[in-house]
């Protein structure tokens, strides 16, 4: 009986190590075709040597250990997926495609495609690609991530305006800022009153795509805002399903990335009294860059939530961003909020879509152009305290820059509310109208203000300026869409009506003379001494436009775009009012072919060509209605008044200050693309290439009048026959390994080469950029000449110094004289070609990714040397670097000339951004009945830095506008970037 019982508890010990040892079988298919998908990888969760496949009809059987568990389904093309099972469980798998798969849908105007029937030339950033870590705005989340978008930050300063640049310089009037659409709304460029980036009220967290519209054929649907290409993004929407809560948080430090070799105080002394000057010794050794510069710390938190119906679905957001700057009173606090709401009715005929962004801003600015002159040019042997207060007495009778730190603060505030509501309504199958109605409001207050100060050695006199901007910008649109298809053929037609209303208004106001009594001067008005001016002024511009386009496919192998614009905009005359804007392209998918549908190699090969016209109508508003003022001064008025004794008693005349004139045209950029699209070896190499040539004419510019007698000084008009021409070439490749191993990482990279040329000028030269200070105000730096690119340095070429210690120049033209004819084009600031590649990495639950960018063949003219590092600065006892000491023989009085003297090589190799992340399963700490995933991260930005650039940085542009034409390749005290280090969670319920 007892060898009975033991073999009965053995029997159900088999038994149950049997059922322990269970199996899970069931079939996999893909989410959007709904069909069994073959040869899916499928392994028990940290157990990949286990897996197994599924069969030609998508079925799958494994063994497990455990009675639950977490299957892993991975598959190329697909997204990875893990499902729980209990026991001998039979599930059914639905497998998401990538969205780098030809299925993508990419947002265009007025509508989306999938990627397979795009014609145009698009680049697409999803929310997972972009740049990680401290970010303000959106173009340091595209930074480097598509080909032929060239992002420069301004500055190092948070939040900083941004130069990007699509395919070339095009314009030299209008800058070279796209036109950036958000959920279907078309901002304006105009003021809002922000000093820093516009874009930073969107909430970088609450994007989920950027679609860069690149081409004419892309970019023509939005007409005459367009020739500096598109920028649509698209914020986060709800979906069909439970509720999802997410959670993220962030801190980042930030610290001087790049110090400038300036003299240390022992090497100031001896290069002082090399220079036979008079050596100011004060005792110390102060870095004044150390003492200026401070660890910026910076905050980010983001809690969003999504979820929703058949009918209805929501996302809603709030985020608090606080980044500070390496200077003191140098920060940007972002508060946002955001609603999506979608609801359907009458049978999902009817859907309204709503969007709401709100964000308060607060910026605070320093006074940069003195920080930096401070920290490169303060005498280091000067103390920074005594006594623990800060040093009143230093050389050269300069203001501690402590002081000026504390005495100076410029404050923005802004607060701006972006919404839209589009229903529509589906009258037939196919057939869709949609209203769209939107409005952005922007109010902001800046105050400027200097708090009094007197010491024994300087006196400052209190001063505010206050500047109030209030923007709005009005929407009204109206599309109707039909999509139909008959046998082979697919038709998409597109018909819209857009009218637009932008209103500006601001007012300024100064003062000066407040008392000393502890108050800011913001908040003392009636206590100024005087008012010193006060000016407002109002600006209301309208566009009404009426758009088409035609998208035609047979058998999805043969594709056609076209499209056409009239847009109607108030800024321009009575005789020129409307522009009209054509695209159209082509398309061949190849791979559909009978000779290549069976290829094993070549997954996609798409052929796209193109042609299309945009334009530009960001001008200043009443440039073609006449202007006048008032004056009493020379010519201007006549002694009406015989007892009058001074102009005093003269009357005031009516003087033109701009004339009339209504023909002015618009500026029409021209674009051919030749584009080619493909994927091999199972998707795994996948890239484009493409040719342009855009060619921009009627060049809108503000001159003086060739005939010598006329009312006014300058006048707006088209330079006929002129242009400016850009040609370039864009490659993108990506390689991606089998994402169902342990092991997977996906490389790949970008680069564009651009030519830009300016031809048929009457001009000898355009300046795009001059010298400030220094003696130097208004000598040209760089600019527009025939034949040669925009930005190109215009300068003397410096040969040495001479045996009286004063600069010398090559004479050019050998008449013995150095003139301004002896000017050389010594190079571009604009980049012959800019790159930029990636490598990511994934091993189990941990990744890493690395982005790098660089550009190459531009020049950088420092300003920032011309006008401190001199040899009469270092005798006088300023810090220099060795430029001030680089020649023995130079003279103290040898003037800063502009010249090659002061221009450096541009070119670099960054690594932008670095992140290390690690997914932490809830599982291993007990809520994954609360959590489904907590991602912890560490993100380095700017890493380091390969230039001979001798300055803070060499990506950068500071010199100002000449004329209102942008300049670039000028650094002129610009504020220094950091590097910052930022730990992130992220956790998903």
């Amino acid at each position: 009986m007892k060898k009975f019982y033991a073999l009965l508890i053995l029997a159900l010990g088999c038994m149950s190590y049997s059922y322990a040892q269970g199996t899970v079988s069931g079939d996999v298919f893909s989410d959007l075709e709904k069909v069994p998908v073959p040869g899916v990888s499928v392994y028990i969760k940290g157990e990949p040597k286990g897996a197994v496949t599924t069969d030609f009809d998508g079925n799958f059987k494994i063994k497990v250990q455990q009675n639950e568990g977490v299957l892993v389904f991975s598959y190329v093309g697909f997204k990875t997926k893990e499902v729980a099972y209990s026991g001998n469980q039979k599930l059914t798998v639905a497998l998401t495609e990538e969205v780098s798969t030809l299925n993508e849908v990419v947002v265009v105007g007025y509508g989306s495609q999938k990627r397979s029937d795009v014609t145009g030339a698009i680049g697409s950033v999803k929310s997972e690609d972009f740049n990680k870590g401290v970010v303000a705005n959106t173009g340091q989340l595209i930074q480097g991530k598509v080909a032929g978008v060239n992002v420069t930050a301004a500055s190092g300063e948070p939040g900083a305006n941004q130069d990007i640049i699509i395919r070339g310089v095009g314009s030299l009037r209008s800058g070279t800022t796209p036109l950036y659409v958000i959920d279907g709304f078309a901002l304006d460029n105009s003021n809002n009153g922000v000093a820093s980036n516009p874009l930073n009220f969107i909430n970088p967290q609450d994007i989920e795509s950027i679609d860069i519209l690149k081409d004419a054929s892309a970019a023509a649907i939005y007409g005459s805002r367009a020739a500096n290409g598109v920028i649509v993004i698209t914020t986060k929407k709800g979906a069909k399903g439970n509720a999802k809560i997410n959670l993220s948080m962030s801190t980042g430090l930030s610290t001087l990335a790049n110090k400038v070799d300036v003299f240390s105080a022992d090497e100031f002394r001896r290069k002082v009294t090399a220079s036979n000057g008079k050596l100011i010794d004060g005792g110390a050794d102060t870095d004044w860059q150390d003492e200026l510069t401070r660890t910026g710390v910076s905050h980010d938190l983001n809690l969003s939530m999504s979820g929703g119906t058949d009918k209805s679905t929501y996302a809603a957001s709030l985020g608090i961003d606080n980044q500070e700057g390496i200077f003191e009173n140098s920060d940007l606090k972002r508060y946002s909020g955001r609603l999506n709401l979608n609801q359907k009715a009458f049978n999902d005929k009817f859907n309204v879509a709503f969007n709401l962004t709100a964000t308060k801003l607060e910026n605070s600015r320093p006074d940069i152009r003195n920080i930096v002159g401070n920290m490169l040019t303060m005498n280091p042997t000067n103390a920074v305290y005594v006594n623990g207060e800060p040093n009143v007495n230093l050389s050269n009778n300069v203001v501690n820059p402590l002081i000026s730190q504390r005495i100076y603060s410029d404050e923005t505030n802004n607060n701006r509310i972006l919404a839209n509501i589009a229903p529509s309504y589906e009258f037939i199958k196919g057939l869709t109208y949609k209203f769209n109605l939107g409005v952005d409001y922007s109010m902001s207050e800046r105050d400027i203000q200097l708090m009094p100060y007197t010491s024994s050695t300087n006196t400052s006199l209190s001063t505010l300026n206050n500047i109030s901007t209030t923007n709005n910008n009005i929407l009204y649109e109206n599309t109707l869409t039909y999509n139909f298809s008959a046998k082979a053929h697919n038709f998409t037609i597109l018909a819209g009506q857009s009218y637009q209303k932008i209103q500006v208004n601001q007012k300024n106001y100064n003062f000066e003379g407040f008392p000393d009594n502890g108050i800011e001067p913001k908040n003392q008005l009636e206590t100024a001494v005087k008012s010193t001016g006060h000016n407002s002024s109002a600006v209301e511009n309208e566009l009404q436009s009426f758009f088409g386009r035609l998208n035609y496919g047979y058998e999805n192998k043969y594709l056609l775009t076209a499209t056409l614009r009239a847009d109607g905009s108030s800024k321009f005359g009575k005789n020129n009012r409307y522009g009209y804007f054509p695209s159209v392209a082509l398309g061949w998918n190849i791979t559909k072919e009978d000779f290549l549908k069976e290829s094993e190699v070549v997954n996609n090969l798409k052929l796209r060509a193109s042609w299309g016209q945009t334009g530009v109508q960001e001008i200043p508003s009443k440039i073609t209605k006449a202007s006048y003022t008032e004056s009493n001064t020379g010519n201007n008025t006549y002694p009406l008044d015989p007892s009058a004794t001074d102009l005093g008693g003269y009357p005031y005349g009516s003087v033109y200050t701009r004339l009339a004139n209504p023909n002015i045209q618009w500026e029409v950029s021209t674009q051919t693309n030749i584009g080619l699209d493909f994927s091999l070896f199972n998707n795994k190499l996948s890239g484009t290439v493409d040719y342009f040539n855009k060619v921009s004419e009627n060049i809108l510019l503000e001159v003086a009048p060739v005939d010598p007698i006329q009312p006014a000084p300058k006048y707006w008009t088209n330079i006929p026959d002129m242009q400016i021409k850009n040609s370039g070439i864009e490659l993108a490749l990506d390689y991606s390994s089998d994402k169902s191993k342990d092991f997977s990482y996906n490389i790949g990279g970008n680069v564009s080469f651009t030519n830009n040329k300016v031809q048929d000028s009457p001009y000898k030269i355009l300046t795009t950029g001059g010298a400030q200070g220094g003696g130097q105000s208004g000598a040209t730096i760089n600019g527009a000449l025939n034949g040669d690119s925009i930005g190109s340095f215009y300068i003397l070429e410096f040969t040495g110094i001479g045996a009286d210690g004063l600069n010398q120049f090559r004479d050019v033209n050998g008449d013995g004289v150095i003139k301004d004819d002896d000017r050389i084009v010594a190079g571009s600031a604009l980049p012959d070609y800019i790159y930029a590649f990636y490598l990511n990495f994934k091993y189990k639950n941990f990744d890493l990714g690395l982005n790098f960018n660089g550009a190459g063949g531009n020049k950088i003219y420092n300003h920032v040397a011309m006008t401190s590092f001199t040899k009469g600065l270092l005798a006088n006892s300023y810090n220099t670097t060795d430029r001030g000491s680089e020649f023995l023989n130079e003279a103290s009085t040898n003037s800063n000339t502009v010249s090659t003297r002061y221009l450096e090589d541009g070119s670099f190799l960054r690594l932008n951004n670095a992140t290390l992340g690690y997914n932490l399963s809830p599982r291993m700490i007990g809520l994954d009945n609360v959590m489904d995933n907590i991602r912890l991260s560490v993100t380095g930005q700017n890493l380091f830095l390969i230039t001979n650039y001798s300055g803070y940085d060499p990506e950068i542009n500071t010199g100002t506008s000449v004329g209102e034409i942008q300049s670039f390749g000028i650094d002129y005290f610009s504020y220094p970037r950091s590097r910052t280090i930022s730990i992130g969670l992220n956790a998903a319920f």
